[in-house]
């Protein structure tokens, strides 16, 4: 095969994309230029032979004509050597270029080839990579929440300024390290949830985390956690816990108080009564008139008496005994009937009318029953003790339940008495507002606590013509069959 001779070489120089100039060794004139460097500088060759550095140079001092013919000498001494130039065109666009000076000892003479290339549009990319690389640099560093890659193992790939400064360590160091050693509880985020984290030897704080797989080619792989503190959050809401239970247990020992308060007095007077019979058969016997008929007779009258208060506390000992049940599924109508005893002798014990409308329907809610029947007892006793100060005709409370338009079961407790027109209506379960001589509003206060907890809503308006109407109302359980059926 026939070797490639001196024009084929010609040839091939000709069709490279970069461009070539030559210059002259000792001189440092231009010999010669490829049909590349003559389209991107836009002279021929023959009008590039006595251009000077200046005349094909971006007007700078980096670009001067000492530092070119510098820059070429070193290529010549050394052989090679590379720097980014700047050349102007013919037309005056300046080409940003990188440059490389190689010497050649042609058979006719040493020379400098020179090869560029445009890189305007890549230093352009690099600026941009760089700035964008410095915004999102600060946008770490200044984030609420922290980010952390790990690998299999778990150990630390990548760390943002932000998760080392929440952690309070260096982010070398936590890079340096298994994220196990973080985690105060010992579990290594694999979900999203709660997780108490911090520095070895520092006090946890509450982190909400998130967890994802990511995998940016081959550079960045393994399970993303983002997090950020929620310590004040969580302790907000260990505080709201507690204040919720504190008055669950206010609620609880108030239903208590009130059911002695009643019974106290309906207690006292079968007590009375077996004792007056006790002591009528006892005088009978003393004074040696008694016959067994009257004797027996007071004597059964006694046990009635007392088998009355006997059922009376059973029925408080059923109810306190369920003070601390916790929440369950039920029916609204049978917290109510629950409850009846309690309001009836309220009712009774004023001289109150007292009528019951229950649903014909089951009102299936899921709560803790005592806690709502002691909304029950809480409404109906209001509206008792205001209708008590009333002339006896006019004393009526109704009770009544029922499945609202939007589903809720709800109950209704309606008075004719004075009404809401001295108490403003947006702040009547403040607990700071009541109409009784003695009373706090508590009452009322614990009322709204109970129902919004049990994600449902209470409700006061006026009753026309007179009067007041207190109603709550519990979203319906509907998961899972009724278990009770309706008595």
């Amino acid at each position: 095969m026939e070797e490639i001779g001196p024009a084929d070489y010609r040839a091939l120089v000709q069709a490279l994309k970069y461009c070539v100039l030559v210059h002259d060794a000792s001189t440092f004139d231009i010999l010669w230029a490829n049909e590349a460097a003559c389209d991107v500088l836009e002279w021929t060759v023959d009008e590039l032979k006595p251009l000077k550095a200046p005349d094909m140079s971006k007007n700078a001092q980096q670009y001067s004509r000492e530092l070119g013919h510098r820059w070429l000498r070193r290529a010549v001494d050394h052989g090679v050597n590379a720097t980014e130039w700047c050349y102007r065109s013919k037309s005056g666009e300046e080409i940003l270029t990188e440059a490389i000076a190689i010497r050649v000892d042609l058979p006719s003479r040493p020379v400098v080839m020179i090869q560029f290339r445009d890189i305007a549009q890549e230093k352009a990319v690099e600026r941009d990579l760089f700035r964008t690389e410095g915004r999102l640099s600060t946008f770490l560093s200044n984030m609420a929440e922290g980010i952390v890659v790990l690998d299999d193992e778990g150990g630390v790939v990548f760390a943002s300024e932000s998760a080392a400064k929440l952690l309070g360590v260096q982010v070398s160091g936590l890079e340096a390290a298994g994220f196990a050693d973080y985690c105060s509880d010992g579990v290594v985020p694999a979900r999203e949830g709660r997780y108490r984290l911090a520095a070895p030897g520092s006090v946890p704080r509450w982190y909400a985390v998130t967890c994802q797989h990511i995998e940016i080619e081959s550079d960045l792989r393994g399970r993303l956690l983002l997090f950020h503190d929620i310590t004040d959050r969580v302790r907000a809401e260990e505080d709201h816990r507690r204040d919720t239970e504190h008055l669950n247990h206010l609620a609880r020992y108030n239903a208590m108080g009130d059911m002695a308060m009643a019974i106290a007095h309906e207690v006292s007077q079968p007590l009375a009564a077996a004792h007056n019979f006790v002591e009528g058969a006892r005088s009978r016997l003393g004074s040696g008139a008694a016959d067994s008929e009257s004797v027996a007779w007071g004597l059964d009258n006694a046990g009635r008496q007392i088998d009355r208060a006997a059922r009376i506390l059973r029925s408080l000992r059923q109810y306190v005994g369920r003070l601390e049940q916790s929440e369950q599924l039920t029916d609204l109508n049978t917290i109510v009937t629950d409850c009846a005893y309690f309001i009836e002798l309220r009712a009774q014990e004023h001289s109150v009318g007292l009528s019951f409308a229950l649903a014909a329907e089951p009102l299936p809610v899921r709560c803790e029953n005592v806690l709502i029947g002691q909304v029950v007892m809480n409404l109906a006793f209001n509206a008792i003790d205001e209708m008590a100060r009333w002339p006896l005709p006019r004393r009526k409370v109704e009770l009544i339940t029922r499945r609202s338009e939007d589903g809720s079961a709800e109950l209704t407790v309606r008075d004719y008495g004075q009404g809401l027109t001295a108490i403003p209506g947006d702040r009547i379960f403040d607990g700071v507002f009541t109409s009784k001589e003695n009373g706090s509003g508590i009452g009322l206060a614990l009322s709204h606590r109970i129902i919004t907890r049990h994600h449902g809503r209470i409700a006061a308006a006026e009753n026309e013509p007179h009067g007041a109407v207190f109603s709550f109302a519990l979203p319906v359980a509907s998961d899972g069959p009724y278990p009770y059926p309706y008595p």
